[in-house]
């Protein structure tokens, strides 16, 4: 028997609003990497997600309702139901409490998904490994914050010390102490 609904899950999501992609799908099946924009944050894993890049694409955005996110990351709609739950992928949600997915919430689940698959790591685990991945990037955010504050601190320091040697006298001599010649009166006459 040949169904025409029986391939469907394999085919990209175009249009509407649970994809960001618009009405023309020229750029091919999900895993299309060429469409895609650089990752924000450092240190942030992307994964291949159909779409065009550039200024108009953001990751955080929440586009994806659960059946096309659960499609993309390869589960099951009550899989992403658990781990909300759970609080491991905690999605968006709209004015009436629907569950909206971003493509960085997609990327997230794919993660879960391998450390429980392929690593073969418990939800705990996979709890405090996200957990301490989220205080790496918070902690790389603070280390490049505080790079830029001290660049500020000795920027303003030396433009300090340029201003103090600008108002120095010139008719002042600096004297070097090791040529210093002490008098000392000699015998009175």
């Amino acid at each position: 028997m040949n169904n025409p609904r029986a391939n469907r899950t394999s085919d990209p999501p175009t249009g509407g609003p649970a994809s960001p992609l618009g009405a023309d799908d020229s750029q091919g099946a999900p895993g299309h990497r060429a469409g895609l924009g650089a990752p924000r944050g450092a240190g942030r894993s992307s994964y291949p997600l159909p779409g065009r890049g550039g200024p108009a694409h953001d990751d955080d955005a929440p586009v994806y309702v659960i059946s096309i996110a659960a499609e993309l990351a390869g589960m099951h709609p009550q899989t992403l139901r658990s781990y909300d739950r759970l609080g491991l992928v905690t999605p968006g949600r709209t004015a009436g409490r629907g569950r909206r997915y971003s493509a960085r919430d997609v990327a997230l689940l794919r993660e879960v998904q391998r450390l429980s698959q392929e690593e073969g790591v418990n939800l705990e685990g996979i709890r405090q490994i996200l957990q301490l991945g989220a205080q790496v990037l918070a902690l790389q955010a603070e280390v490049v914050r505080l790079h830029e504050e001290l660049a500020k601190a000795r920027a303003e320091a030396d433009r300090r010390v340029a201003e103090a040697h600008a108002s120095h006298r010139r008719d002042l001599v600096p004297v070097d102490r090791g040529a210093i010649v002490v008098w000392r009166p000699g015998p009175r006459r």
